[in-house]
């Protein structure tokens, strides 16, 4: 197993990406904390089936655009792991509208979340990775904070923004033995996603872009995270990888 006796936060845990990596992290050997601001009850299904597989595993309620969430919710790992290796900073939303029509609220919440959201949490583990000369940061971004989208300028200056804070972060702590990268999905198949009244207009708009012609699946990503995570990839760092079928080539 790659990750064996390592212990991880997931932000977004209870769904989609978020409950793939943590499923994925544990299989590997990782005790995972699953995050979550919502999804109570999908959270502790998640930990029943880490728990299940013979691994440490706790819920913790969080909104990670505050900055005392992040602060409580690394504290409280520590407690029940002893010890953080991994942060999987995943969480995020959207809140769509073209720019002549989008308000200040869905500019500002959409950064706080998506942008902000990720420094809470870099910022409450950045120290112990540094002291304990070891760790692992992958940030979820997206190919539309490499590419934009329409519709989407706060959505997508937010993940560009990840791709940024990835590159400065593997600077700062590449000489403590951090490896940081960012993973940019394009259209994944979740729960969410099933949901949406729009889903087979979406869908047909990526398969046309995608050279595989096939949609992602959560795994496809939680797969890539696990690996980014284990010392398979110790000589990677401030990368920005695609796991998106070839969507944007």
């Amino acid at each position: 197993m790659l990750l064996e006796g390592r212990n991880a936060i997931v932000s977004g845990g209870s769904q989609g990406i978020g409950t793939a990596t943590s499923l994925e992290l544990a299989r590997e050997g990782a005790n995972v904390c699953v995050l979550y601001r919502k999804h109570e009850d999908e959270a502790k299904q998640v930990v029943d089936e880490i728990k299940a597989m013979g691994r440490k595993a706790i819920h913790l309620a969080c909104d990670i655009s505050s900055f005392k969430d992040a602060e409580r919710v690394v504290k409280d790992t520590l407690a029940a792991f002893g010890r953080i290796d991994i942060l999987v900073n995943n969480a995020g939303m959207n809140w769509d509208g073209v720019c002549w029509k989008m308000t200040e609220e869905q500019w500002d919440r959409v950064i706080e979340v998506n942008l902000k959201g990720y420094f809470n949490f870099v910022r409450q583990v950045a120290p112990l990775f540094k002291d304990q000369k070891y760790g692992k940061i992958i940030n979820i971004t997206s190919i539309n904070g490499i590419r934009g989208k329409f519709g989407q300028s706060n959505y997508s200056a937010a993940k560009a923004g990840i791709i940024g804070y990835t590159k400065a972060l593997a600077k700062e702590l590449g000489p403590f033995g951090v490896n940081v990268v960012a993973i940019a999905p394009g259209l994944i198949e979740t729960a969410m996603m099933s949901q949406n009244e729009s889903r087979d207009k979406i869908i047909d708009m990526a398969m046309n872009e995608m050279a595989l012609k096939r949609i992602g699946l959560p795994e496809d990503v939680a797969t890539v995270i696990a690996f980014f995570a284990s010392d398979k990839a110790r000589h990677i760092t401030g990368e920005v990888v695609k796991v998106d079928g070839g969507q944007y080539i």
